[in-house]
């Protein structure tokens, strides 16, 4: 067995996959990258059992062959190398040899037949969708997933696909998000949970990608189709919390605002609220909004005023700090609606502007008891 390939291709590449590797596995081979060579076909893969990621190049060989090399061995070689072709040849007593331009080196391979094979989904169901905006949907609910081990399906993102269009939320019971989109719909109806690991390596490589990703999916594993890539992985059991139920219908109170001086205001005032809360208190009347906090205990405490446009009655509510800062970050627009009934019920926060035509944004805050 024996291929040449570009130094800095083969790094890229092992690069993408090696965020599948985990810094410690209970199975020695999974410390691995499965090299499986068929002519001038190279395919990579990278496993941790639950989530399993491939990716095909293009080299210069005649041979055949499997094997696991160690990864983090190669990546720290390969990221030392300047662009050139490297020559890789397996030896006896089960080692392979990089030659490079200025010399050799040497490592230990463990048999390819080892190495957990992917599942292969039987006859799935599949949804075509833009790079672009998986990556967006990701980016939009993934903050908002619980991390919960009780409550596994809170913990990450789920995926609901109809001729309608298709919907993504996150919820961790203190806030929620919907992304859907109008825009781009699915032949059939299905839903499913996908973990919080594979979807950030997935956000990470689509975000500079241009191509349509093609999802296959079962009741138990989704596959994640693009460019010279697979993903497989396996999905969260159970079933999701009926989102659309917390969600208020009525919310007389509206409030716009300037979304980069409210984030700037909240960032300030949490400073001066209490380290364990991070409580602040939204007092909004007429044209005026009010950011307070305090910390009792160390005698701290911090107040603005904004202008904004209200319309509703005087009322005052709390928030925790750290969920408000982390949305408005999330969001894009210039301004940014709030809406509120009680002080005791959730708000509700969109963007005003900054969405594509069927883009659509709703953020549930779960309020905090003011203690007066």
């Amino acid at each position: 067995m024996k291929f040449i390939v570009s130094s800095s291709y083969l790094l890229k590449q092992l690069q993408v996959l090696g965020s599948v590797i985990n810094s410690s596995n209970t199975l020695h081979i999974l410390d691995n990258f499965l090299f499986e060579l068929d002519n001038n076909i190279l395919k990579v893969s990278a496993s941790d059992l639950e989530t399993t990621m491939s990716a095909t190049l293009e080299i210069e060989s005649t041979s055949q062959g499997s094997i696991a090399v160690p990864a983090k061995l190669l990546l720290e070689t390969l990221k030392t190398f300047p662009e050139q072709p490297l020559t890789f040849s397996v030896k006896e007593n089960n080692t392979i040899e990089i030659s490079s331009d200025v010399g050799k080196y040497v490592l230990a391979y463990a048999q390819g037949e080892e190495f957990p094979k992917a599942e292969s989904l039987e006859e799935p169901s599949r949804t075509d969708v833009p790079a672009g905006v998986l990556a967006t949907a990701i980016s939009k609910t993934i903050f908002a997933a619980g991390n919960d081990d009780l409550r596994p399906v809170m913990s990450g993102v789920f995926f609901q696909f109809s001729p309608a269009g298709l919907i993504f939320v996150a919820t961790d019971a203190h806030k929620l998000v919907k992304y859907s989109r109008a825009d781009i719909v699915s032949s059939n109806e299905a839903s499913f949970i996908m973990p919080k690991k594979p979807l950030t390596i997935l956000k990470n490589i689509l975000m500079s990608s241009g191509a349509d990703v093609t999802i296959e999916f079962n009741e138990s594993n989704a596959q994640f189709l693009f460019e010279n890539y697979a993903l497989t992985c396996r999905l969260i059991d159970g079933k999701y919390p009926n989102y659309e139920a917390v969600i208020p219908k009525e919310n007389p109170n509206k409030l716009l605002i300037n979304r980069v001086q409210f984030l700037s205001s909240v960032r300030r005032v949490s400073i001066y609220a209490n380290k364990t809360t991070h409580q602040i208190r939204l007092k909004v009347a007429g044209t005026e909004l009010n950011i307070s906090a305090e910390d009792i205990d160390y005698s701290n405490k911090a107040d603005e005023r904004l202008t904004c446009d209200y319309q509703g009655d005087d009322m005052q509510i709390g928030f925790n700090s750290r969920f408000l800062v982390e949305m408005l970050n999330n969001l894009q627009s210039d301004d940014i609606l709030l809406e509120m009934s009680l002080p005791n019920r959730a708000g509700i926060l969109t963007p005003v502007d900054g969405l594509e035509d069927g883009e659509f944004v709703t953020m549930l805050v779960m309020p905090v008891m003011l203690n007066n």
